[in-house]
């Protein structure tokens, strides 16, 4: 979960080290600059110019401070070096039989979401189980500390500015209150790991409870990582298989192959059970 941060945002990092280097943001000049609270104080500025209300800005970021420990996780992430054979042994059989027992139990409401969107049900329980074992570990850190410490940090600023920013759109709108925004130590947040970027986007309330809410919602969370794959080109009634186009859309949930065929094979798995 940690490293996906890195591939699934590659060309965003890319761009934004692009952006930093040209001067393009005067905002993100201030990176780094050793008083936190001062970058603080011109990113609340700049939030307002963007349209976000003062009330979701004075909550979102009441009481953040800089969290050192995201700063030493983000630089000793470690290069994904395990096989496939290594990965999937890991990570599927410990997981079948509860990915196949909660594919009995949302069986009506995957049926409708696939009708929805063109995505299988196995497909998404294997994601939602390698994510974050089905909702039981979906991360401790502050949403908002985190990404304001990655945002401060030069590294990336562009990049986590952008996120920060979504964050708080995600509480403008009442999705989340501030202090229910925990997830990964990169920001990523929901059952399904998403980053604010991507909530903002596909994000749907398919249990019509007036929220958008990845944290408590399986039918939320299950729809709206149906409405990101079918986003980028998922294709309803093909196969999801190594080198079919479904395959390279599960590689822009996960650009590591490795992760992707273990998705695959974790969903064909669960399509074989009883």
């Amino acid at each position: 979960m940690n490293q996906r941060i890195c591939r699934r945002f590659l060309p965003a990092l890319v761009l934004s080290a692009a952006l930093i280097s040209s001067g393009h943001s005067a905002f993100a000049a201030n990176c780094g600059s050793g008083n936190f609270d001062a970058w603080l104080a011109e990113f609340r500025a700049e939030a307002a110019t963007k349209g976000i209300s003062q009330q979701a800005i004075a909550a979102g970021l009441a009481g953040v401070t800089l969290d050192q420990s995201v700063l030493t996780r983000d630089r000793s992430q470690k290069v994904f070096s395990q096989s496939f054979e290594e990965f999937s042994g890991r990570m599927v059989p410990p997981r079948l039989a509860r990915g196949s027992n909660l594919m009995k139990q949302y069986g009506s409401v995957l049926s409708r979401i696939e009708q929805a969107y063109g995505v299988p049900g196995e497909v998404l329980v294997a994601i939602w189980g390698l994510e974050t074992d089905f909702g039981a570990n979906t991360g401790k850190f502050s949403t908002l500390r985190a990404l304001a410490t990655l945002a401060y940090d030069c590294r990336r600023a562009e990049l986590f500015r952008s996120e920060l920013m979504d964050a708080l759109r995600i509480v403008e709108r009442g999705d989340l209150a501030p202090n229910e925004m925990r997830g990964a130590w990169a920001g990523e947040i929901g059952q399904t790991q998403f980053m604010p970027s991507s909530w903002i986007k596909y994000a749907v309330d398919f249990d019509g409870n007036g929220r958008r809410n990845l944290l408590h919602s399986p039918a939320d969370v299950l729809a709206s990582t149906a409405n990101y794959l079918a986003g980028y080109g998922w294709q309803r009634g093909k196969d999801w298989e190594p080198e079919s186009p479904n395959f390279v859309v599960l590689q822009q949930w996960n650009k590591s192959k490795v992760y992707a065929r273990t998705v695959a094979y974790f969903a064909s798995q669960l399509a074989r059970a009883p």
